[in-house]
């Protein structure tokens, strides 16, 4: 082959699952390649990829398998196996396509990454969320992140902690940030079967949507109970919306009947993402003081116009675009909550214009967004694809 002839670019992803549980990395682990569809959709030249999923089965509902897109399912019984298996086809994979690039999807596997891809001289990019790098990892995984092109995070804050933390270049992080459907989340009216539902005719409403994990309990759904006995003193008619399922339920239902506000709380469980639109309509107030990466939810929410509360520590900063949508608080602090919530119901504030919320947030970080900035990593440029 001469040197002007050209080649087709080809990737490997590697991913511990996208499609066996919900949560804000599946999220925006799929938006990553529903983006990489798009982006190649059409083209004359189209870059080509496989993805490696350890933990997700064939059986899956999996809308991205594409002529552009390959995916491989390693899960097996026994987990060990599984990791030896993963590394088998990722080592053979990368002998007989030698890819451009591996995007290695947790931190978690770097450590296998660096050491295949090493020796080959393939460059690879590792994907970072949130809590998962916030600590000082150990010295095998700091080295795999040192030793990688580049370093993908969801928000200004990952980028920093993890740097600070692991003594990490900042050069070498690159933000791509989490999206919102514009078309799923948008403004409506309550929708009044849900009122009627439950059971919120003539209520205030404030609403989370969240795991309700005992390993999640930074999500903030006890300390916005913990608020409602203060926020009842101004709005006697407040009512407390509560979308996810998880072990900690008992929990919070116990703490919102020892506290008397048990009539106010409503655990509607799981809600299928189709859904999550209307039941965000239904609210006057988003609430999560947490900490989190990025909060996936809170732009959700702000696309359809709903004014948020969020953490004042966390990568919540980027969607809240630094206060300018909404409150931050102390994400542990009931009274600040109580004192924000009240803010947010009375709905005098700028941050309570439902249209300013949607317009703004769908500025920074609408589908189309995420592709323009990606668009030169997955669609090379002609010269990028000549061979050497």
């Amino acid at each position: 082959m001469g040197k002007s002839e050209m080649r087709s670019t080809n990737y490997l992803f590697c991913f511990l699952e996208i499609f066996a549980s919900e949560g804000g990395i599946q999220s925006y682990v799929q938006d990553i390649l529903k983006a990489y569809v798009s982006i190649n959709a059409g083209t004359n030249s189209p870059s080509q990829a496989e993805v490696l999923l350890l933990r997700d089965s064939p059986d899956c509902n999996n809308p991205y398998e594409s002529k552009n897109l390959k995916f491989y399912y390693i899960q097996t019984d026994n987990p060990w196996f599984g990791r030896l298996k993963f590394a088998t086809v990722l080592l053979t994979k990368l002998l007989q396509k030698q890819p451009q690039r591996v995007f290695c999807g947790h931190i978690k596997l770097a450590p296998l990454i660096q050491t295949l891809c090493q020796p080959l001289r393939i460059p690879y990019t590792i994907l970072t969320y949130g809590k998962e790098v916030w600590e000082p990892l150990p010295p095998k995984y700091q080295t795999a992140m040192r030793q990688a092109e580049s370093i993908w995070t969801i928000s200004r804050y990952t980028r920093d902690r993890t740097c600070e933390i692991n003594q990490l270049n900042p050069e070498k992080f690159q933000i791509v940030p989490c999206t919102v459907d514009e078309n799923l989340f948008a403004t409506g009216t309550k929708p009044l079967h849900l009122l009627e539902q439950y059971n919120l005719v003539g209520a205030k409403i404030l609403m989370t949507v969240a795991r309700l994990r005992s390993t999640d309990i930074y999500k903030g759904v006890d300390v916005t109970i913990q608020a409602l006995p203060q926020i009842a003193k101004t709005f006697p008619n407040v009512k407390y919306l509560v979308i996810g399922r998880g072990d900690d339920r008992s929990r919070l239902a116990k703490l919102a009947d020892d506290l008397g506000v048990a009539e106010r709380v409503i655990f509607a469980g799981f809600v299928p993402t189709e859904n999550l639109a209307e039941h965000y309509q239904l609210a006057d107030a988003y609430v999560m003081p947490s900490q989190e990466g990025f909060g996936i939810v809170y732009l959700e929410a702000l696309a359809c116009g709903i004014p948020v509360l969020a953490g004042d520590a966390d990568g919540s900063a980027d969607p809240l675009q630094d206060g300018k949508l909404g409150w931050r608080v102390p994400h542990r602090d009931s009274a600040a909550v109580a004192v924000a919530c009240v803010e947010m119901l009375r709905g005098e504030d700028k941050r309570c214009d439902r249209h300013c919320l949607r317009e703004q947030t769908l500025a920074r970080f609408s589908f189309e967004s995420l592709c323009q900035s990606l668009q030169g990593i997955f669609q090379p440029s002609d010269s990028d694809k000549l061979m050497p």
